[in-house]
C-alpha cells in the first residue's frame, strides 16, 4: 500500500525545496559580487531569479516587487557619467544595486526558514496588508538635499556621489522646482550626449516635484511610485517638503518585514 503524506508534511517539502531553490541563486550570485567570471549575464540571472522569487511567493508578492527595486539600483546610472563628472567612490553606487539583490533574496530565505520553524501553512507571501500599516514617516530620509538649478550637471553628480544619493531637489532659491536623479543625469544627460561641464540641472530634472505626506502608507507611496514610474519621492508635512522617500527606503522597508534588517543606511 503507498504511504500517505499528510498535508502538513506536504507543505513542510514545498518550504523546504524552495529554500532550496532561493539558495541556488544565492549561491549564483556570488560571481557578481565577486566579480568573478560567469557564464550568465547579469540581466539572465536576474531574469533567473524573477521568475524564481514569482513561482514562490506570487508575480504580484511584495517580494517580485522588492526584487524589481533591487535591480533598479539607486544612483548606479551615475557610473555612465564621463570621468571627470564623476566624485572618486561614484563608481561603487552599481556594487550597491548588487547587494540590494541579494539582500532581497536573503530575506526572502530567511522568510521561509521563518515559516517553516513555525511549522507554517505555506510559502506564499508576507500577511497582505502589513504595508498598510507602515507610515512613510518611519523610512524616509529627513536629509533634504538639493541643488540650484543654474548649477551644471557635473556639480550635480558631485553632489549626488558626495551626500551617497539617488536624487536632489532642484530649487531657484525661493522653492523647489523639480527634482533630478542619477535616471536623469544618464538618461537626459549622457545619453543625449549633454556636456556636463556646460549643460544646467534646469536642463535634464523632472518637473514637477512629486510627493507624498508623511502620514501616508508605504503601500501608498508604492502605488504612486508605480503611477509616476518614478523612484523617489519628496515628502511632505502639511505641504511642506520635510525628506525624501527612495527605492532603498523601501527595501530596507521589505527587508525588516521579513526579519532581516539590512546593514547600513548606504544608497538611499
Amino acid at each position: 500500500m503507498q504511504k500517505r503524506t499528510n498535508p502538513r508534511q506536504a507543505r513542510r517539502l514545498f518550504v523546504d525545496r524552495d529554500i532550496e531553490r532561493l539558495k541556488q541563486q544565492l549561491a549564483g550570485f556570488q560571481p557578481f559580487l565577486s566579480r568573478r567570471k560567469t557564464n550568465l549575464s547579469l540581466d539572465e540571472f536576474d531574469l533567473t531569479a524573477e521568475r524564481v522569487v514569482s513561482r514562490v511567493f506570487g508575480e504580484s508578492s511584495e517580494q517580485s516587487e522588492a526584487y524589481q527595486y533591487a535591480k533598479l539600483g539607486e544612483a548606479s546610472s551615475l557610473v555612465n557619467l564621463p570621468e571627470e563628472a564623476q566624485e572618486a567612490g561614484a563608481q561603487d553606487t552599481d556594487r550597491e544595486s548588487l547587494h540590494q539583490r541579494k539582500r532581497v533574496l536573503e530575506s526572502c530565505i530567511a522568510e521561509l526558514e521563518t515559516l517553516r520553524s513555525r511549522g507554517g501553512a505555506s510559502s506564499d507571501r508576507l500577511e497582505p496588508g502589513v504595508l498598510a500599516e507602515m507610515k512613510v514617516a518611519d523610512y524616509m530620509s529627513h536629509d533634504v538635499r538639493s541643488v540650484y538649478k543654474d548649477a551644471t550637471l557635473k556639480e550635480a553628480a558631485r553632489l549626488l556621489s558626495k551626500w551617497k544619493v539617488g536624487s536632489l531637489l532642484v530649487d531657484d532659491d525661493r522653492q523647489y522646482i523639480g527634482i533630478i536623479t542619477d535616471t536623469d543625469l544618464s538618461r537626459k544627460g549622457v545619453a543625449k550626449g549633454l556636456d556636463p561641464n556646460q549643460t544646467s540641472v534646469k536642463a535634464c530634472m523632472s518637473k514637477p516635484v512629486v510627493s507624498i505626506e508623511d502620514d501616508e502608507t508605504l503601500a501608498a507611496a508604492i502605488a504612486l511610485m508605480k503611477e509616476k514610474t518614478i523612484r523617489h519621492l519628496a515628502v511632505t508635512e502639511d505641504e511642506t517638503i520635510i525628506g525624501v522617500l527612495s527605492v532603498s527606503d523601501l527595501l530596507r522597508a521589505y527587508s525588516e518585514l521579513a526579519g532581516l534588517c539590512l546593514e547600513g543606511g548606504e544608497g538611499e
